[in-house]
């Protein structure tokens, strides 16, 4: 979907990078290993990002820190364009819709640090969901969302690693 508005993949890998968590963080080499790209290609789509306004530099340790800019008239809609891009919303309705006793759904592994690897990994927080229907789900979601869905179960998320909290009804 995003794929055909923005035409630079370098500039919308960032913008997954940096919109899909308000926490995720980059610099200048850091972003070039990660994506696979030149620094002289991520700088240029980091200089068009941060002169439109939707990213902030911070200077630490003499380099340059990039993230999103959460003070950005257009940072919700284009979080929100992030998630719908990635299937998220659609995840969430239909986990919603099927599994009734959900507390929590949260996204973990390369989503919630910002790669777009085709693999989403989602923890579900709840009682007595149904682990065979979630098996079923994970198909229906993936065709869908056209990528690869793992979903987890369990009782609470642990903090150690990135996440980011789809839904929450606690």
């Amino acid at each position: 979907m995003l794929g055909k508005l923005i035409t630079s993949k370098t500039r919308l890998r960032l913008l997954l990078k940096f919109f899909i968590s308000q926490a995720n963080r980059g610099y200048l080499n850091g972003l070039a290993t990660e994506m696979g790209e030149s620094s002289n290609a991520i700088r240029k789509e980091l200089n068009h990002l941060y002169g439109a306004g939707y990213l902030q530099k911070i200077k630490s340790n003499n380099k340059v820190e990039y993230k999103a800019n959460i003070k950005h008239p257009l940072f919700e809609v284009l979080q929100k364009v992030v998630f719908k891009h990635l299937g998220l919303e659609d995840l969430v309705e239909t986990v919603l819709d099927r599994m009734g006793n959900v507390k929590q759904i949260v996204l973990v592994g390369d989503y919630a640090k910002g790669n777009d690897s085709g693999n989403i990994e989602v923890f579900l927080i709840g009682k007595n969901l149904n682990m065979e229907y979630i098996a079923q789900l994970e198909e229906k979601i993936e065709k869908l969302i056209k990528r690869k869905v793992s979903f987890y179960l369990a009782t609470k998320i642990l903090n150690d690693q990135p996440n980011i909290v789809l839904y929450n009804n606690n």
